[in-house]
Parts: C-alpha cells; sequence; structure tokens
C-alpha cells in the first residue's frame, strides 16, 4: 500500500488530505485538531503536509468548501431523478438524500464544528474565514433554491427540516424513536 500511495499525484493528496481533515475536525474542532492528526490520518509528514496547504486554516477551508460542494451535489443528484416540476417531490427526494448523507458522523458533525469555527474565527478577528465558509454555503442555498423552485417558505421549512435532522442524528436518535415524528417523511426517506 506504501507503495500505490506513494504514486497519488498532488491533487490526489490533497484530497486525501481534505477527507481525513472533515474526519479530524469533526471528531476535535478547529482548535482541538493539530495537523500532525491529519498527517497521521493521510499517512504523509507535516512537512508534506504543508506542501499541500499554507496552514491548518487552509486546510479547514477546504474541508468546509468540499463539505459544501457534497451536499450540493447530493441535492443536484436527488432532485435530477424527479420531475422538476414536482417541487414537493423534488424537496423529499433532497431531503431523503440528505439524510442518507448525514449518516456519516463524521461529515455532519465537520458540518456542525464549520458553523462554529465561522464565530471563533471573527470572533478574533478573522472575517475572512466566515466569509469564505458562507460563500460556499451560499453556493449550496441557491442550488437549493432553484431546485425549490425559489419558494422562499418552502426553502425555510426545508432548511430548517435540515437543521433539525442535524440536531436529531447528531445526538444519535434512533430513526424509530418519536422525536423524528416532527420531520414527517424524514425517518422514512
Amino acid at each position: 500500500m506504501a507503495k500505490e500511495s506513494s504514486r497519488m499525484s498532488a491533487e490526489e493528496r490533497r484530497e486525501s488530505v481534505v477527507r481525513a481533515a472533515i474526519v479530524e475536525f469533526a471528531r476535535g474542532g478547529y482548535a482541538g485538531t493539530s495537523t500532525a492528526a491529519i498527517a497521521r490520518r493521510v499517512g504523509v509528514s507535516q512537512p508534506y503536509l504543508f506542501r499541500l496547504f499554507p496552514d491548518k486554516r487552509e486546510i479547514f477551508l477546504a474541508a468546509a468548501e468540499r463539505c459544501t460542494q457534497d451536499i450540493c451535489r447530493v441535492f443536484d443528484e436527488a432532485a435530477r431523478k424527479v420531475d422538476p416540476s414536482e417541487i414537493l417531490e423534488v424537496k423529499e427526494a433532497m431531503a431523503g438524500a440528505y439524510l442518507d448523507l448525514v449518516e456519516d458522523r463524521d461529515g455532519l458533525l465537520f458540518q456542525l464544528q464549520m458553523y462554529v469555527a465561522v464565530q471563533i474565527a471573527e470572533a478574533s478577528g478573522d472575517a475572512e474565514f466566515g466569509e469564505r465558509i458562507r460563500a460556499a454555503w451560499l453556493e449550496l442555498y441557491d442550488s437549493a433554491r432553484m431546485h425549490l423552485g425559489g419558494d422562499d417558505e418552502l426553502i425555510g421549512a426545508f432548511f430548517s427540516a435540515g437543521m433539525l435532522i442535524n440536531v436529531l442524528v447528531a445526538m444519535g436518535f434512533p430513526p424509530e424513536h418519536r422525536v423524528w415524528n416532527i420531520c414527517p417523511g424524514m425517518h422514512d426517506a
């Protein structure tokens, strides 16, 4: 395996770092995650890690952009599987696909860490950090909004349900638990 991984291109290594960073930051948060832990997970040295990314901040931001891109991709794929004129079917397909996506607890927990990291970075004076993550999230929002026909009420309900799903999954409520009843159809998806 070591020989195989030594043949990876820099872009493949960057991808490995981003995926490893999502797992490590999900578990330790921005402040509690070391670049050494990310490098170990990928199987590279820290100096090599810093040839791919200038610092921990850029690794986190790349992971945040990837996380929102992954959600957007899942929404797009789900929306393409149903008649786009049937907005409620599109919403249900996207919601079901999202629920499948957040079964990956590391991806979900990283997403939650993103929101916390924005606040912490901006409180310490790093406004650009939050701007980059908000820009990535706005691409996700705009894509979902397009799929849902631009209906602000529907979009609000969709994202509200998504955040509720985040909370219920992160807290470990099993799909058959009664709390899922406040999200009709979500636990069946």
